[in-house]
């Protein structure tokens, strides 16, 4: 006899280049404009001020591919990011010590209904549902630190139907990776199969149903999704 009332939901996971086990995913944090040209071009002043982050479901994660466009929107944006996932228990790391915790690094795109979202700001009200809905989160296949190491520099780009539109570096980060996972780890304790999606480049811009996109970062990979 099952101990829940409905059947409980199988754990999401997120596929590992170059092996048969998974990576099981507990939660999803992002982090908000944290390159200087994505803060100006929303808007915002870039100065190095605190980051902010916000959360999407775990079962947001979804391999590359077809990505069904989101109903309650006529503005869906693309945001491709550099993707890091932990492998161990982190309350209150400091910037070096943030490496030990980390299993691998993944390209993954953080899809956001924009037009929901400026409503939302417009009100002062919280804006979850901009960025939480089914494949929110597409991630191409974790690459372990073995393999591809820490990338610290490097081109982040996309396009959507072979059009050039999002091109950085990751060294462009406000706040570097090993910073994000230790001021993150002051919020919370950070805990095995927690992923971190880490911000977006300049360029983000619509993408819509028919359109493919696709994103590469120097040394990590390639992902490629089709909006139907």
């Amino acid at each position: 006899m099952s101990d829940t009332i409905i059947p409980a939901p199988t754990r999401p996971v997120l596929a590992v280049a170059g092996d048969t086990r998974a990576f099981p995913i507990r939660h999803v944090y992002c982090v908000g404009r944290n390159y200087a040209a994505h803060a100006r071009e929303m808007g915002h002043d870039p100065d190095r001020e605190p980051p902010f982050f916000f959360s999407k479901a775990a079962d947001q994660v979804v391999p590359p591919g077809p990505i069904p466009y989101p109903p309650r929107t006529a503005d869906l944006h693309h945001e491709i990011e550099l993707v890091v996932a932990i492998a161990a228990e982190g309350r209150e790391v400091t910037p070096d010590e943030a490496r030990e915790i980390i299993f691998g690094y993944a390209i993954g795109v953080d899809l956001t209904r924009r037009d929901l979202q400026g409503g939302y700001k417009k009100m002062g009200r919280p804006w979850d549902l901009a960025k939480q809905f089914s494949a929110a989160a597409p991630c191409a296949p974790l690459r372990t630190v073995a393999d591809v190491g820490h990338p610290r520099n490097g081109a982040i780009t996309f396009a959507v139907d072979g059009e050039p539109r999002q091109a950085g570096d990751l060294a462009d980060m406000i706040w570097s990776i090993d910073e994000l996972i230790a001021e993150l780890s002051t919020y919370d304790t950070l805990r095995p199969g927690d992923l971190i999606y880490t911000g977006t480049p300049a360029g983000v811009g619509a993408i819509a149903s028919g359109q493919t996109g696709e994103g590469h970062i120097e040394g990590v990979g390639d992902i490629r999704i089709e909006v139907t």
